[in-house]
């Protein structure tokens, strides 16, 4: 026992000679706090970091077997569902931790606002923490979106919708974040490259610095009523706190992290057990539209929002709202790095993190019942408006007949009857020429899945023959601008070949 314990001795002094890590982690570790931070009110950190850990190690055994293609994502889950060992279990433990990882992220920030710990000299150590709660966030959508099943696809669809609307730069937005016009594999490509590499690397880089920066400026002490911050007295007045009722961190104030980090684990193994992993719900089909996509957990209070908004409401609030949110979160250290921190003396601070919890509660259950907006009422039995039909091509008929087999009704209203998802087609060939119809049809776009493998092209033309008879009230058809000043050109007397004129002309 003695030999082994010698031969592990002499194993940490070669690595420590040579890199020199001991010294520094264990006084990191042993270095004192104040007595008041051992508390219950300060683990959530650590527990969010514990679940990055495992977040990082179950991600890894996933990317393994997991395929980023877009015939091979959903099998590929399926696989490690049905077929891999303890596969379920695994998908199960990354999908609850990253629920809880969300949960435990949004509690921390909320007691580090209430605790005032934002203020000197910590204002950027929050500034970190709220691009750590982004990151967070978009790793939530990112990997739900990897499960590839019908609701990935259409809440895929609603998020390039809602990019879409941005003034100047939607379209380019759009190609960006989907790898094209359309939801495919480039799409994937695109998604995975960001959940496995690019969020997490900014991620565990921020969370880096940010534990650097808490070792270097000190857990932020009990707040006391009255104690204010001052710039020119706080750093003094902490330390000597440090001094005066210092702690080792290890073992003396993190044992309660420890333990709240374990309870935590336990937490999620327990609920990846008990009720398994997140989807795949069913295979991506742009073709069913009869589906109600809702996004995980982390994200329902923005369903529920979309489907309470007014249309007239939805850019403003989905563009406005979260750019001032997230400012005044950067800012707030700025403007508020002085003064009380303790919550009985801040109203508004308390007032502030009140009124958010509940409506994020309220938004979330509502989310649970809420129906998909905008409202889906139209059938395939619907009957297709006499006066659409009258003194019709036979194509045009046959156009009808695509239109309602493919329940585009489902999405589309005609003559006030229909579904609601997609703009009323009443006179869609007086806003759209025959190329952006079929554009429109075969590739999608926005909250239009593609409808190019849906349709042979028999179907296509007759239904867009259809569709380019919708003209409520006879308006003008929609015509080409680019097209039209293109022949105007060409029919122009400056384009004319020159005639030499005759002798006898005058």
């Amino acid at each position: 026992m003695a030999s082994i314990k010698k031969r592990a001795v002499d194993v940490y002094n070669w690595f420590e000679q040579r890199l020199g890590l001991g010294a520094p982690t264990i006084h990191a570790a042993e270095h004192e706090v104040p007595s008041s931070t051992s508390s219950w009110w300060y683990v959530f950190g650590s527990a969010a970091t514990v679940i990055l850990v495992l977040q990082v190690v179950t991600g890894i055994l996933l990317a393994l077997v997991y395929a980023p293609t877009a015939g091979h994502a959903w099998s590929s889950l399926e696989f490690l569902d049905h077929n891999v060992t303890l596969g379920w279990y695994l998908r199960a433990l990354h999908g609850w931790g990253s629920d809880f990882m969300v949960a435990i992220v949004l509690i921390h920030l909320a007691q580090v606002f209430l605790f005032g710990a934002y203020k000197y000299p910590r204002e950027l150590t929050w500034i970190i923490g709220v691009f750590l709660l982004l990151l967070t966030l978009g790793m939530a959508f990112t990997g739900q979106v990897l499960r590839f099943d019908q609701d990935a696809y259409w809440g895929l669809g609603i998020g390039a919708s809602i990019i879409s609307r941005v003034p100047w730069i939607g379209g380019w937005l759009v190609d960006l974040m989907l790898g094209g016009p359309i939801i495919a594999g480039p799409t994937l490509s695109r998604f995975f490259a960001l959940h496995v590499f690019v969020i997490p690397g900014i991620l565990l880089a921020l969370v880096g610095l940010h534990l650097w920066m808490v070792l270097r400026l000190g857990i932020n002490e009990w707040p006391m009523p009255g104690r204010l911050v001052s710039r020119k007295t706080y750093m003094l007045e902490y330390h000597g706190l440090a001094e005066k009722t210092g702690i080792p961190f290890v073992p003396d104030a993190a044992w309660k992290d420890a333990v709240f980090a374990a309870a935590i684990l336990l937490s999620i193994m327990a609920c990846a057990f008990f009720f398994g992993p997140f989807g795949p719900s069913g295979q991506p089909d742009p073709t069913i539209i009869q589906t109600v996509p809702k996004p995980d957990f982390a994200f329902l209070w923005i369903y529920a929002v979309l489907a309470y908004l007014p249309p007239s409401l939805e850019t403003p609030v989905m563009f406005i709202a979260p750019i001032v949110v997230i400012c005044a979160m950067l800012l707030l250290p700025l403007v508020s790095g002085e003064g009380e921190k303790h919550w009985s003396r801040r109203p508004v601070a308390v007032l502030t993190a009140v009124v958010i919890a509940v409506t994020l509660g309220a938004f979330t259950r509502l989310a649970m019942y809420t129906p998909w907006s905008p409202v889906m009422n139209a059938w395939t039995s619907d009957p297709i408006p006499v006066a659409d039909l009258e003194n019709r091509a036979p194509l045009a008929r046959e156009g009808a007949i695509v239109f309602q087999n493919k329940q585009c009704r489902n999405c589309h209203s005609i003559g006030g009857s229909g579904g609601m998802r997609g703009p009323a087609l009443d006179s869609i060939a007086s806003r759209m020429t025959e190329d952006q119809i079929i554009r429109q049809v075969l590739q999608g776009g926005g909250n239009m899945p593609a409808y190019g493998n849906a349709l042979n092209p028999a179907e296509t033309t007759a239904l867009v023959h259809f569709l380019l008879t919708l003209r409520s009230g006879n308006l003008t058809p929609a015509i080409d601008a680019s097209r039209k000043v293109a022949m105007s050109s060409q029919e122009s007397p400056l384009s004319a070949p020159h005639k030499t004129p005759s002798p006898g002309a005058p």
